[in-house]
């Protein structure tokens, strides 16, 4: 019997279920195109089919597979694409943006099928044992020589602690050894503004800009040999204080709409000078800089370098000396004491070759430079200080969680705490796994603009989320202000990290899938520029290709879905392996749906930013969830770590189920959007990836948190903790201590009251008689007392006398119009008290503030 007879034989059922399965086969393993045809033919031979039919499949799939021909059909496409305006509307800066720094594991995500091996791979970053001496010694030293309300009440950081950051080089992080700065990695940048943000916000944001992005940052990369050796010996050793000038009333997110100018001129001296205006605000340390990193649009009207009249935007360096730099005015952002502050020049002239970072070169390069050092930066500083600050919401509110007591209960215990306090913890190993996953990344030199977007603006928004639940877990003492509160300050200014650096609704939006949707997707930026260069030998190699990957995550998307993941592999086995397959699913049907959006919105999918939202959110949290998979198996896969592993897993993927549903639900498709909305949306939320962790799994994880020892330490140990207890934090840590080793005592008096020992009083008054009943020992007995001393003194608050109450009020004169021009004087513990009140006119005492703070 032939090959021919046994297709003749074979049952029409089991013919079609045979061909269904070659076909999902094909599809599911992205089969190329003449695997396609190949299969197609001898099926048609199989069954029998006509030999004209055979011969049109034959000559269709040349068209396709033999690629001089297929070119013809690709230029054919390519014309309709440009006569409907398929592309988006890219400016420049946002294809300076989209070309800055590199694609990493984001990309794998992006693609339908993750290589789990890979992404496994990656390193899980730590620190040289230069870096943690560092870490163990001068930012711990640093960190203990603050007093965040102290602060909050100067408006500043203390003269010794800005003497200490110019001493031990803080400002100079990133700054090469061979200029004299430490040269450390991202990864250690990120270490530093943890811990720092965590003992003072004002203190982290002061070391973090300087190190971020900035005139060192920018020299470093950009700089000329000469501008190299001429400022950042000064930068590294805190000699000269700098800040960046961006952002203006009429440029925020818009950063093409700066109207600062710089005009080329030559002088008297036959030399190129420009002639800079501006006017920008939120400049963070410019009030107190003595070098400003500037953005300005660059304009050559008589075309003196040969490069035009309008070159772009530009980066120059301004001594703040320079006649017509206005400084000396601060903002004030929600009360945080950090130098942010607007700045103004007026016909401010500087050597064009010295100021224009790169030199002439430089000119117009600014908008890349920028890009390509965020690319980085925007993944260390404020995710770092998000990470710590949701840390030590996590401590505190454990602390508290087991201190606190009502009904004779720690509040810990209480289901309605455990709910919050599990977030916490949930969101506190997400993110410190995010950090060190990212960090990994930069310490080899990724610059993945599209992952360090994802990590500022999910880091922000999850630590926002933590405080407010720690603000609920603490209650009244987190509400009254005052040198025992350890979170208010937290609370008060996390807006604004939430706002800066990119605002978080633009970051979401627009960059992590506006942007990550380019850079990101295997085929669409290749497809872009073929288009606009009208190459279409380019534009052959990709979109064919693409037309394929998008069959092929179909496929997957459908199979995966249909079996839970259990067709894709996992690269370790164990708890884990489960969620590596949901990444692979996940991964499918979003990549299938982002091209189902492309290819049916266009150009238009960039102003649907609701869908580009929901699209941005399963992005990220793949990213997160991937980040929690890799820290699991860094860490040893640990036992007692299976609670925050399913935690943040299950979380992870119920946002993820959540963005779907969205999308199923809006997404427009011309002739199907029914389906979208009806059969699949249907199934979607039958067949649903995960649901919100569980109440036996949140849990566990907050009772781990209300545990002092290792673990507690392991996860939440990238701050700065004390055990003093006349320290904000450290009153909370040492009673949580305190308290944890005195349950025991407590237990055996609770048994001697339940057995009628003892009467039924609070336990902490029958120390005496528990003593002499020798129900508890003399050591047991000092312990408890200690213990109860500490849970008491741990849960007062703050209140203030009239006068300690207004000693940092701004009181008016008898004019109405001020002690001062301004209408205050900033006095060495705040905005200055009145020292006597004669007659109605006001007199003020304090330090006055010199604008050069470690002058004070």
């Amino acid at each position: 019997m032939d090959a021919l007879d046994i297709f003749a034989s074979t049952p029409v059922w089991a013919a079609a279920l045979g061909v269904l399965l070659v076909l999902f086969a094909l599809g599911f393993t992205g089969a190329p195109l003449w695997v396609w045809a190949a299969a197609g033919l001898v099926a048609l031979v199989g069954f029998g089919a006509p030999v004209a039919v055979i011969a049109v499949f034959a000559v269709l799939s040349a068209v396709f597979v033999i690629t001089p021909i297929r070119r013809l059909l690709s230029g054919a496409v390519m014309s309709l694409m440009e006569k409907m305006q398929f592309l988006p509307v890219i400016s420049s800066t946002e294809q300076e943006a989209i070309d800055a720094g590199t694609v990493w594991v984001e990309g794998e995500l992006f693609s339908g099928k993750p290589d789990g091996k890979k992404l496994l791979a990656e390193p899980y970053a730590g620190l040289t044992a230069e870096e943690q001496a560092f870490l163990d010694g001068p930012v711990e030293e640093v960190c203990q020589m603050v007093d965040d309300w102290e602060i909050w009440q100067r408006r500043d950081l203390p003269p010794q602690v800005w003497q200490k950051l110019k001493d031990d080089r803080f400002f100079g992080l990133i700054v090469p050894k061979e200029y004299g700065g430490h040269g450390f990695s991202p990864s250690l940048n990120s270490a530093v503004v943890a811990k720092m943000s965590s003992a003072s916000s004002t203190l982290g944001i002061t070391v973090m800009v300087p190190n971020s992005l900035g005139p060192a940052e920018l020299l470093s990369h950009f700089g000329t040999q000469s501008q190299k050796d001429h400022w950042l010996p000064k930068l590294a050793v805190g000699e000269v204080i700098p800040s960046f000038a961006l952002t203006e009333p009429g440029a925020g997110s818009d950063a093409g709409a700066i109207s600062s100018r710089g005009d080329v001129f030559k002088g008297d001296d036959g030399e190129l000078y420009l002639r800079l205006n501006w006017r920008k605000r939120y400049i963070t340390l410019a009030a107190i800089s003595d070098v400003l990193g500037l953005a300005f649009k660059m304009f050559d009207p008589d075309n003196l370098l040969g490069k035009g009249t309008e070159l772009g935007i530009t980066c120059a360096l301004v001594p703040t000396t320079n006649e017509g730099v206005i400084l000396g005015k601060r903002h004030d952002p929600l009360g945080v004491p950090f130098w942010n502050c607007p700045t103004e020049g007026e016909d401010v002239v500087v050597k064009l070759e010295d100021a224009i970072i790169g030199g002439v070169e430089g000119a117009g390069r600014g908008w890349r430079m920028l890009m390509q050092s965020l690319a980085a930066g925007r993944g260390i500083s404020l995710p770092a200080s998000a990470t710590a600050g949701t840390q030590q919401m996590a401590r505190v509110a454990g602390a508290h969680a087991l201190i606190r007591k009502q009904f004779g209960l720690s509040i810990g215990k209480f289901e309605g705490i455990e709910e919050p306090l599990a977030r916490i913890g949930g969101y506190a190993y997400v993110m410190e796994a995010a950090r060190r996953y990212t960090n990994g990344g930069l310490d080899q030199g990724a610059a993945p603009a599209v992952v360090t977007a994802m990590m500022k603006y999910n880091t922000t928004e999850l630590f926002r989320k933590a405080c407010n639940d720690a603000m609920d877990i603490l209650g009244g003492n987190a509400i009254s202000r005052g040198p025992r509160n350890p979170i208010a300050g937290a609370y008060a200014g996390i807006p604004v990290s939430i706002t800066v650096e990119g605002a978080n609704i633009l970051t979401r939006t627009l960059m992590v899938f506006g942007q990550g949707a380019i850079r990101c997707h295997p085929y669409a930026l290749k497809e872009m520029r073929a288009l606009m260069d009208h190459d279409v030998k380019a534009f052959d190699a990709a979109f064919w290709p693409h037309i394929g990957h998008v069959v092929r995550n179909g496929f997957r998307g459908v199979g995966l879905s249909l079996t839970r993941g259990w067709l894709a592999g996992s690269p370790v086995s164990g708890p884990a392996a489960k969620y590596w397959r949901k990444m692979a699913w996940s991964s499918a049907t979003f990549a299938f749906l982002a091209d189902v959006a492309m290819g049916t919105l266009g150009g238009d999918l960039k102003r649907k930013e609701k869908l580009t939202g929901r699209f941005a959110d399963i992005f990220s949290w793949m990213y997160l969830g991937t980040a929690v998979l890799k820290r699991f198996d860094a860490e040893g896969q640990p036992k007692e770590d299976r609670a925050f592993l399913d935690w943040s897993m299950q979380y992870a993927f119920a946002q993820i189920q959540d963005a779907f549903d969205g999308l199923f639900a809006n997404l427009q498709v011309p002739g199907a959007t029914w389906f979208f909305r009806g059969p699949l949306a249907a199934w979607s939320r039958l067949n649903r990836l995960s649901s919100m962790p569980s109440d036996k799994t949140g849990g566990k994880v907050a009772r781990a948190m209300q545990v002092p020892g290792e673990q507690r330490d392991r996860h939440f140990g990238a701050v700065f903790t004390t055990l003093d207890p006349e320290h904000a934090l450290g009153r909370f840590e040492s009673a949580m201590r305190l308290c944890y080793q005195a349950e025991g005592v407590v237990s055996k008096i609770k048994a001697a009251i339940r057995s009628r020992q003892l009467p039924k009083q609070h336990p902490a008054t029958l120390i005496p008689a528990a003593l002499e009943a020798g129900i508890i020992t003399a050591d047991e007995a000092v312990l408890l007392e200690r213990a109860e001393e500490a849970r008491n003194d741990a849960i007062q608050v703050d209140s203030f006398t009239t006068e300690e109450y207004f000693a940092t009020a701004v009181t008016p004169s008898s004019t109405g119009d001020g002690a001062s021009g301004d209408g205050a004087s900033i006095g060495a513990v705040g905005f200055g008290a009145p020292a006597s009140t004669d007659a109605g006119a006001t007199t003020w005492t304090g330090a006055v503030v010199t604008q050069d703070p470690a002058a004070e």
